[in-house]
């Protein structure tokens, strides 16, 4: 049963995130475990953790619906995962990347590669595996855990324009993984810190700017 829910999960969210179902969809139980050839029990189970997660609202009466993306939850979101991505720097800077410093290594080349060859379409995957590399190498499960929730719910509401940062993402990159891998706790937090920065500072624009 709850290898069903979990998989109704990240079918849903990742439809939610790529806007297949925008924002305000009523989510019916009896159409979803249709579609899904289930039960209603693991969509039921499936919309309470997406409701959890921030991208469904339960109403009374009305059932649950896809959530509306709200800019002040964004930029909430993005300040908190500033702090936990700082902190994650500095512990796997601790253990000089641990387990995942070859992981951290190797990704790190892929992003560069992908940059100088202008493959823009795999550039985001490669910048979330980043990132959750840096995460695990923390050596801290529910911080990677937290952080993978939270970098989830960002991408959905927020869409950086991956041409713009091509250069300095993976130059950015490349500094933090040297600083953890140096074993520079002090170095490895401040420039996640101001990489992290960087993508609040755009949104705000972005947000800010009329379109």
């Amino acid at each position: 049963m709850v290898a069903k829910s979990n998989s109704v999960v990240t079918e849903l969210r990742a439809e939610i995130i790529a806007g297949t179902i925008p924002a305000g969809t009523r989510l019916k139980e009896e159409a979803i475990a249709s579609r899904f050839g289930v039960s209603r029990v693991p969509i039921r189970e499936a919309l309470l953790q997406l409701e959890s997660e921030g991208f469904v609202t339960t109403e009374k009466y009305k059932g649950a619906t896809v959530s509306a993306r709200s800019q002040h939850d964004v930029v909430e979101l993005m300040q908190i995962r500033r702090g936990l991505e700082v902190l994650a720097a500095s512990l796997a800077a601790e253990a000089r990347g641990g387990d995942q410093a070859d992981a951290l290594r190797a990704v790190v080349a892929r992003g560069r590669q992908a940059g100088e060859d202008g493959a823009v379409a795999d550039l985001p995957p490669l910048i979330m595996e980043f990132h959750e590399v840096v995460a695990r190498a923390s050596g801290n499960a529910e911080l990677a855990r937290m952080l993978e929730e939270l970098l989830r719910r960002i991408s959905w509401g927020f869409e950086l324009e991956i041409e713009d940062r091509i250069d300095t993402s993976w130059a950015d990159h490349a500094a933090i993984a040297t600083a953890i891998l140096g074993g520079s706790p002090v170095q490895a937090g401040y420039l996640m810190g101001e990489h992290i920065l960087k993508d609040e500072l755009i949104y705000r624009r972005q947000v800010s700017t009329p379109s």
